[in-house]
């Protein structure tokens, strides 16, 4: 099976809830391509939500080193700072999400608490 076809397989199965499952099929790509920015949000995003703040910090900050412009894991990686009360982070990330795309709405929403 290739990148495209884990991808979407993974993105099902995350939408369905079923996390384990979608976490198998997002590590499969890594496998093949260890720099898939995409694999790393997607895993970031699973992390988050089962509990696993560390390690979806570091899935999330891998996406943004591998690609710097990915706003949807910056928006995501500021989400999960703010969820763990880390809001100089937060508020830092949203600026530069602003800074490269400055309609993002995610962004503008979230700056007013700060």
């Amino acid at each position: 099976m290739g990148i495209e076809e884990h991808y979407e397989r993974g993105l099902a199965l995350k939408q369905d809830g079923r996390y384990d499952e979608a976490l198998v099929e997002f590590k499969a790509i890594l496998i093949l391509d260890n720099e898939h920015a995409e694999a790393h949000r997607q895993l970031g995003l699973i992390y988050g939500f089962t509990g696993l703040f560390d390690e979806a910090i570091e899935e999330l900050s891998t996406a943004i080193r591998l690609d710097a412009v990915n706003i949807g894991a910056r928006n995501d990686l500021a989400l999960t700072y703010c969820m763990l009360g880390m809001s100089e982070e937060a508020k830092a990330e949203f600026e530069l999400v602003l800074s490269l795309d400055p309609d993002n709405a995610v962004a503008k929403k979230n700056m007013i608490y700060f």
